[in-house]
């Protein structure tokens, strides 16, 4: 199913979806072949469907997946004094997220502990685990889809000849 076609993951996200501050995430490049909102929107949706299969809160995860990287700057560039960008972002995150919702204790400690593997602090909640971890999928997925698309094309070629 097709994520814009599934009411319940809808109606759990789609205020923050209609924001302009979610919408301006499709002007900045992700993981070379996504923009931030795609990425945002694979994590939140991804997150939202494992999170219903192991009984964890659907609609948080599904929120918090889709703000867990509510930032806009440039990620490959953009430089920080007080850490790195895995400790910065998901900080700079959430108070933007504040912004534009009232976030639950939850929700806030998904945003904020997602970067677990490259920071030190672990989710506290399963909900946590599974963004955490949907993220590196849905990045390594996304970083890896021109090598892919390559990788098909070749194999295609194969099969015809």
């Amino acid at each position: 199913m097709n994520w814009q076609d599934d009411k319940e993951y809808m109606s759990y996200v789609e205020d923050l979806l209609a924001t302009k501050e979610v919408q301006r995430l499709a002007n900045y490049t992700q993981h070379m072949n996504s923009t931030r909102l795609e990425h945002s929107i694979s994590v939140s949706y991804n997150s939202y469907k494992l999170a219903k299969r192991l009984n964890g809160n659907a609609k948080a995860t599904a929120r918090a997946g889709l703000l867990h990287d509510l930032f806009y700057y440039d990620w490959h560039t953009t430089k920080f004094d007080e850490g790195s960008h895995a400790y910065m972002h998901p900080r700079i995150a959430v108070k933007n997220a504040e912004k534009i919702t009232e976030l639950s204790a939850l929700e806030r400690d998904i945003i904020i502990k997602h970067m677990w593997g490259a920071t030190i602090t672990p989710p506290k909640y399963k909900e946590g685990y599974i963004v955490t971890m949907v993220d590196k999928y849905c990045a390594i997925k996304e970083a890896a889809a021109p090598l892919t698309a390559r990788l098909n094309k070749r194999r295609v070629k194969k099969e015809v000849i």
